[in-house]
């Protein structure tokens, strides 16, 4: 089951864009930060990791709605080696950025986890704002009487 299994496609876009703009926020913030305590290439390295993230999931929707509309009847696998693939990729580069120029590589791995931690607290509120996220086999809102069922 998806993390997105419950939420319509509009609650989709609006927690993307959301997640985007605090991403946009954070890496503002962490750039102004950074060049005042002096550690510019924190900074940037946070944006940097913020920007790859965000690709990274830009991918990931791309592949889902594609797998969505393949015939294929095993849909999950290729989506995980996919994921798996660039996760590993990203690691891969990001811990060898992080030997080779330290304050750079750390950034990065900062600004790939606050990717998702907003991306986490923004599927949160989502999921708080809308409790009853609906009935996913009808693509309707449940009632009370079906949720006491």
């Amino acid at each position: 089951m998806s993390l997105f299994s419950n939420f319509s496609l509009p609650q989709i876009s609006t927690v993307a864009r959301r997640t985007v703009l605090a991403a946009m926020v954070v890496g503002g913030l962490a750039l102004a930060l950074g060049v005042v305590a002096g550690y510019a290439l924190a900074g940037v390295g946070i944006c940097l990791g913020l920007a790859i993230a965000l690709g990274n999931f830009r991918l990931i929707s791309r592949a889902t709605v594609k797998a969505a509309a393949s015939e294929r009847p095993d849909k999950r696998r290729p989506l995980a080696v996919n994921a798996l693939g660039r996760l590993g990729l990203i690691s891969v580069v990001a811990l060898a950025i992080t030997y080779f120029v330290r304050q750079l590589g750390f950034g990065i791995l900062v600004g790939l986890a606050l990717f998702q931690f907003a991306l986490l607290a923004n599927v949160v509120i989502a999921m708080l704002r809308d409790p009853l996220m609906g009935d996913t086999s009808t693509g309707t809102p449940l009632t009370d009487e079906e949720d006491d069922a």
